[in-house]
C-alpha cells in the first residue's frame, strides 16, 4: 500500500541539523501518525506520499515546509518583576503562556538581564532546515474512528 491520505504509517526517522547534529530520533516503531490530517510538518508529509513499506528516503525540509522562518516579533524583553522567584530563572528555561491571539505558547528564556528577561516564543526549530532520513516501517488504511478524530489509535483502540 502506497502512503496517501488517511493512511497511518509508522516511519523510524532520524533527523539531523546541517551541522549533522542529531536532533531527534526514533527506530522503536512507535512513530505512527495519521497521513494529510497535518500530524506532521508539511515537508516531510509531502516527501512521503506514495512511498511504501520498505522504502527509506533522504529528504531536507526548508524552514517554510517545517517550523517556518525565525519571527523577530515572538522575541520580547519581559520585566524581570513579571516573574515569580525571578532570580531562579536561567536561560533555557521554557513556560507556557498567552499568544495574542488567546493560544498557548511554550516561550524559552534566551537571555538573562539586569531588569529584564528575553523571551523566545518562535517554536525551537524556526529557522532551522531538517535534515530527515527515514525508512517507512508500515503503511495501513486508517480505521473510521481514527479518520473522524483525525490522529492514530493504538493497538488496543483510544479512550478520550
Amino acid at each position: 500500500m502506497q502512503i496517501e491520505s488517511n493512511s497511518v504509517v509508522t516511519l523510524h526517522y532520524i533527523l539531523k541539523d546541517n551541522n549533522g547534529n542529531v536532533i531527534d530520533q526514533s527506530d522503536d516503531g512507535s512513530f505512527l501518525y495519521l497521513h494529510g490530517a497535518m500530524n506532521i510538518i508539511p515537508g516531510l508529509e509531502n516527501a512521503l506520499t506514495g512511498k511504501s513499506a520498505g522504502d527509506e528516503i533522504s529528504v531536507t525540509v526548508s524552514p517554510e515546509e517545517g517550523y517556518g522562518a525565525k519571527d523577530p516579533e515572538r522575541i520580547q524583553e519581559v520585566p524581570k518583576e513579571m516573574f515569580e522567584n525571578s532570580d531562579e530563572i536561567a536561560v533555557g528555561t521554557q513556560f507556557h503562556a498567552q499568544s495574542p491571539d488567546g493560544g498557548a505558547i511554550v516561550v524559552t528564556v534566551t537571555e538573562v538581564k539586569d531588569d529584564v528577561v528575553v523571551i523566545d516564543g518562535n517554536h525551537a526549530l524556526a529557522g532551522v532546515d531538517l535534515n530527515f532520513d527515514v525508512k517507512v516501517i508500515d503503511v495501513r488504511l486508517a480505521s473510521e474512528e481514527e479518520m473522524a478524530h483525525g490522529h492514530v489509535h493504538g493497538p488496543h483502540g483510544h479512550h478520550h
